[in-house]
């Protein structure tokens, strides 16, 4: 959801500094490679499919150990210097912290961006160079919110496999937690502009 181009990364920060600093903020920032980035407001479209999206993993989840997260959750990633807000987290093992804080993941089983035209390209290569080093990693879906399109990655050993999908009838597994989502129920409400 972070803006990487355009915004104008503050000095350099060292994690803990970024974490004592990100704790009393009045508004999210995203940490990369010792610098900050703020991440700017959600559209409409943006806030339903991420609540609609969040809700149907909830729903499905609720009667089993696996936790689901909204955006307030931070994701560290160690090997990639990064902490990020994914739109939707889910963890399917123990949730491991990063700190007696509870407020940063280390372990996510599925993370879910929903794209804007500012974020699209960091969240398809960057960012998600970054989360294939999440070892508990297996599942990447990318949700645009301009159109009806979903991007499933699902881990294959080292592999990443792509699969996508552009109609409202369709529905996607997410084979890690045993859940599967409609795209009619992800993009309930959404009214997409036209030409």
């Amino acid at each position: 959801m972070a803006t990487m181009e355009n915004v104008a990364a503050h000095a350099f920060l060292t994690p803990e500094e970024y974490l004592a600093r990100e704790r009393k903020a009045l508004t999210k920032s995203e940490y990369r490679d010792g610098r900050i980035y703020a991440m700017p407001g959600a559209s409409r479209a943006h806030n339903l499919i991420t609540a609609n999206t969040l809700v149907e993993i909830h729903i499905q989840l609720r009667n089993r150990t696996c936790e689901v997260y909204p955006s307030d959750m931070r994701v560290k990633v160690s090997a990639a210097g990064l902490y990020t807000y994914p739109d939707v987290i889910v963890v399917c093992d123990e949730p491991r912290f990063d700190d007696t804080h509870f407020d940063t993941l280390l372990n996510p089983t599925v993370l879910i961006e929903v794209l804007s035209p500012s974020t699209a390209a960091y969240d398809r290569g960057k960012k998600f160079a970054s989360y294939q080093k999440l070892d508990s990693l297996y599942e990447y879906v990318l949700i645009s919110q301009d159109s009806v399109r979903v991007e499933h990655y699902l881990r294959q050993g080292q592999a990443w496999d792509l699969t996508e999908f552009h109609s409202l009838s369709d529905v996607f597994h997410l084979t890690s937690i045993g859940c599967e989502l409609s795209l009619q129920a992800i993009y309930a409400k959404v009214q997409f502009s036209q030409g």
